[in-house]
């Protein structure tokens, strides 16, 4: 008999939700991807955290995957690319879009493209018109499969690099378009 699968909820976090995105966090950005130092307590939390406003995926009470934006600068990005606004096509409202991450027992299984369908129509309705992020490399084609496009120079570390790129609302491809 086939296991039957249970449903992934996509929704806005509220503060009940930090203790699991600090974890996560951790679980992703120190345990798995070495950028970040490891902490004693497994929880680490974002450096723009009281910025951010994140999308969540659970699957039942566990948190397997998480996104977030902040329309607020400076961004991550101001702080590794001089002149940033240089790299970026002509626009009314930008935000930077982070942590992009799902566990790794749960990634193939459509959770980071069911928090994008939230996440950008989100943004849009919101008049943000685009969007950057520093991509992991390794999640290239996920990234150009919905229109965004490299610029600069890679970011991040020699063992932990990352791609910066934009995606405007025009360049959306699929499920996001107006």
């Amino acid at each position: 008999m086939p296991e039957k699968l249970t449903p992934i909820t996509i929704e806005v976090a509220t503060q009940a939700a930090f203790d699991k995105i600090h974890q996560l966090n951790h679980a992703i950005f120190a345990d798995e991807i070495p950028q970040h130092e490891k902490k004693e307590d497994g929880k680490l939390i974002d450096a723009f955290h009281e910025k951010n406003t994140y999308i969540l995926a659970t699957e039942e009470e566990e948190l397997v995957g998480m996104v977030c934006y902040n329309a607020e600068r400076p961004f991550s990005l101001d702080k590794k690319i001089a002149d940033l606004d240089s790299y970026l096509p002509p626009h009314e409202r930008l935000v930077e879009i982070r942590l992009f991450a799902v566990k790794k027992d749960k990634r193939k299984q459509g959770i980071a493209l069911a928090m994008l369908k939230k996440l950008i129509p989100d943004l849009i309705s919101q008049g943000y018109d685009l969007g950057v992020i520093s991509a992991s490399t390794k999640e290239l084609e996920l990234y150009n499969n919905i229109g965004s496009v490299a610029f600069g120079n890679l970011v991040g570390t020699k063992e932990v690099p990352y791609q910066p790129m934009y995606f405007h609302v025009n360049n959306l491809k699929g499920a996001f378009e107006r």
